[in-house]
């Protein structure tokens, strides 16, 4: 089976009311390929291109904010997913970007949209509207791999007569499904902390979904990525750009390495081992190109993918979102001198730049001694004075909606670059760190090589067993992973997000920054969805 973003244009969800994210309303998930009043439940799943349909739909959501691309109120065939937000704003990669990135030293944006400014700061409130967004676009992805779960089960394959290699096929779905609603409650569980937990078994129709804690929601997370491993296909063997074994294994990995932060212990000797698996035996390996090939229009096919183990699957003709997913990040940090035809697009945002302290991680400001320092430079100063100022900061160039060789991509409206959610380069990293951080199963000389081969394709010096400490690494993956949606969670985990221990220009809303409350390591639960669901309890400091 291919999944194609076609199919989303059949496919239409409507959420009615941003309650329906957390209460679980699956009365209010309708579909509606033929006649508004089809309910999903009764119809729908009648005609066996559903199966591909739902699927298409659970990946693209990871892009788009609509079933038209960014959606378009205007048009009930075209509405966003989440009632109050427009298509755009909402897209699932768009949000991570916003509130990975940007709180952090490696981004800053000059909008001044509702409250998008406080994301800068590290000054954000329940009200902010960007976190409602990513708290409702989470849920929302898993209300519908819910609906699919329940209505994908044998009893109701067998009642409506599937043949037996469908059947087989829908088994490998229904894993795809759980994991990428496994996905959005990691998600949930790194920004929020406490969140509800729906399944297919929870009943259908209205009810408030009961508040867990993070390490309930973490135990939950860690059993469905252990449980699906026997559903999912064998690493390597499903087409790209669809989820196998590995991908499952390097979420485990992830929440492992990060459950210190989460649950209060340790597990880095279980992500050490998870990682080495990954590295000498999933398949996936390290690919020996250029580093830009891999942010390239092509890096689906230069060679780059050979490491990719979930991309975002991003297509010029095929995904019609100008201003979700890799749109966003691409024409919003296009400005000031820059050549938007030198970046393959047509025209810039003025919004995302970066921060001097981040820039200060590289050896110089021209990607000599270690190619991964990416800058534009000219015509802007390092120093951010004034953030709503796009010339302050320098911008960066990491991301290019051109081929490897340097012809154009399909558009120059819509990038053809493919997201790199989860890389192999990252399985490096983070066995390096567990084994820094003390994993009985990790070998520090078998670390120090990954490190170096990294850096020997970036062109940069080579490490000793000596300098490879918690600092060394926390700066390494910022070199590296920058703008891949890491650098949060990462300096949560290193204890230098909030507090004074790393300080960035306007961190705490100062030109040269100022150190921030720890309690704003967790996002506050949004104020609109603990008015839909009032049995949600606020998190502590807001």
């Amino acid at each position: 089976m291919k999944i194609s973003f076609k199919y989303i244009s059949y496919f239409f969800l409507f959420v009615l009311g941003l309650s329906m994210t957390l209460t679980s309303c699956t009365d209010d998930l309708n579909v509606t390929p033929k006649d508004d009043d089809e309910f999903l439940s009764e119809t729908f799943f009648e005609d066996p291109a559903s199966y591909k349909q739902v699927l298409a739909k659970l990946y693209a959501g990871l892009y788009v904010g609509g079933n038209d691309g960014d959606g378009d109120a205007a048009d009930p065939k075209k509405s966003p997913d989440i009632g109050g937000l427009g298509g755009d704003f909402s897209s699932y990669l768009r949000l991570l970007f916003v509130t990975q990135e940007f709180s952090t030293d490696e981004a800053i944006i000059a909008w001044a949209d509702g409250a998008l400014p406080t994301l800068n700061t590290q000054n954000w409130a329940p009200a902010n509207e960007f976190l409602e967004g990513t708290f409702s676009r989470a849920f929302y992805h898993i209300s519908i791999a819910n609906e699919f779960l329940r209505q994908t089960t044998d009893e109701k394959l067998t009642a409506r007569g599937v043949d037996a290699n469908l059947k087989a096929e829908i088994a490998t779905f229904r894993a795809e499904a759980r994991f990428l609603r496994a996905f959005s409650y990691y998600n949930l569980m790194d920004l929020f902390g406490n969140v509800p937990i729906t399944t297919e078994k929870d009943p259908v129709g209205f009810f408030y979904p009961e508040q867990k804690t993070r390490a309930e929601v973490f135990a939950f997370v860690e059993s469905e990525l252990k449980d699906m491993d026997a559903g999912l296909a064998a690493s390597k063997t499903n087409e790209y750009g669809r989820v196998d074994k590995t991908a499952a294994k390097f979420l485990l990995a992830q929440i492992y390495l990060n459950a210190k932060v989460y649950v209060g212990t340790d597990r880095n000797s279980e992500a050490a081992t998870l990682c080495s698996e990954i590295i000498t035996a999933s398949g996936y390996t390290f690919a020996n190109v250029p580093y830009r090939y891999l942010f390239s229009a092509d890096n689906n096919r230069n060679g780059a993918q050979s490491e990719f183990i979930f991309p975002i699957v991003s297509d010029g003709n095929a995904i019609r979102a100008t201003g979700g997913g890799m749109s966003f990040i691409m024409h919003a940090s296009i400005g000031g001198s820059m050549d938007a035809a030198a970046r393959g697009m047509d025209g810039g945002w003025q919004g995302i730049r970066t921060r001097r302290e981040f820039v200060n991680l590289f050896p110089d400001e021209s990607a000599t001694g270690d190619k991964r320092g990416t800058f534009y430079t000219s015509g802007q100063s390092k120093d951010i004075n004034n953030v709503a100022t796009f010339t302050d900061g320098y911008a960066v160039t990491k991301y290019i909606n051109k081929n490897a060789d340097g012809t154009p991509a399909q558009r120059n409206d819509i990038p053809d670059i493919d997201f790199p959610m989860f890389r192999l380069t990252d399985a490096y990293l983070m066995y390096a760190e567990a084994t820094v951080r003390g994993a009985a199963t990790g070998n520090i000389a078998t670390a120090v090589d990954y490190v170096n081969q990294i850096r020997n394709r970036a062109g940069a010096a080579n490490i000793t067993a000596a300098d490879l400490t918690l600092d060394f690494i926390l700066d390494e993956r910022g070199r590296e992973l920058f703008w891949e949606c890491h650098r949060r969670t990462d300096l949560i985990r290193f204890g230098k997000f909030t507090g004074g221990s790393k300080i960035w220009q306007w961190k705490g809303g100062s030109v040269n920054g100022n150190a921030t409350e720890s309690y704003r390591d967790l996002m506050p639960i949004p104020a609109r969805n603990i008015q839909a669901n009032p049995t949600l309890k606020q998190n502590t400091g807001y």
